[in-house]
């Protein structure tokens, strides 16, 4: 995986965008996919005023986005998961790996955001797994790194990233891709079907940086060697 592309499909909301800025400023080509063409291409132009000219940062449409990327990172709000799927599903190809942010958080029907809603399928990355071609490489992770600490491109990120997925090269790839990001430290989470357990994880973090007054709280796994 030397050279690759990656798309972040969402890459112009809060969690996309500074997956974005991490990426580009770690020297990663990353094209920026969004339902509008201007909204992308704005985004575009504030990551390389934020990161420099010479970021390699781009936007364009969401189908466009993934079909110039070899990893497309599924970073919407659960309300447009399934749309954003659809709108995406005819631009993967067989060597991509689809890597699933997306929690379905109760704000989908009006909740609250530190509430997780069940997915029929099991989890969100589940459901995208479902609707994708049968060939696509589907993983989850980074659902646990909040926005604020990766907007916040002057300091470490202090979290694990847990990644799921059915296949270990997979799992190993995005692995890779986290710790592209100073401070995240990437943790094999195993099968997809483990992504429901990391998923709500969110809604319990949301909560306690509510309860505390604080914006970045995450997560470690203990016990294990450092990677």
């Amino acid at each position: 995986m030397a050279s690759r592309t990656i798309a972040v499909i969402g890459g112009t909301g809060d969690q996309g965008f500074g997956l974005v800025l991490r990426w580009a400023k770690a020297g990663e080509k990353v094209i920026i996919g969004s339902r509008q063409l201007q909204k992308a291409e704005d985004a575009a132009k504030k990551a390389r005023d934020i990161l420099g000219e010479n970021a390699n940062v781009s936007g364009t449409e969401n189908p466009k986005a993934a079909a110039a990327a070899d990893i497309i990172v599924m970073s919407v709000p659960f309300a447009a998961h399934v749309d954003m799927i659809k709108s995406v599903h005819d631009s993967i190809q067989p060597d991509d790996i689809f890597v699933d942010v997306v929690v379905p958080l109760s704000t989908a029907v009006g909740g609250s955001a530190s509430t997780a809603l069940g997915v029929w399928d099991g989890s969100a990355a589940q459901q995208a797994a479902r609707l994708l071609p049968p060939h696509t490489k589907v993983a989850s992770a980074f659902h646990n790194v909040v926005a604020e600490a990766l907007q916040d491109i002057g300091k470490n990120v202090d979290s694990d990233v847990i990644v799921c997925g059915d296949s270990q090269e997979t799992r190993k790839a995005v692995m890779e891709l986290a710790t592209k990001i100073p401070g995240v430290r990437a943790v094999d989470g195993g099968r997809l079907e483990n992504s429901r357990i990391v998923e709500q994880i969110t809604a319990l973090l949301i909560g306690i940086n509510i309860r505390y007054k604080v914006n970045a709280a995450g997560i470690r796994i203990t016990g294990i060697p450092s990677t």
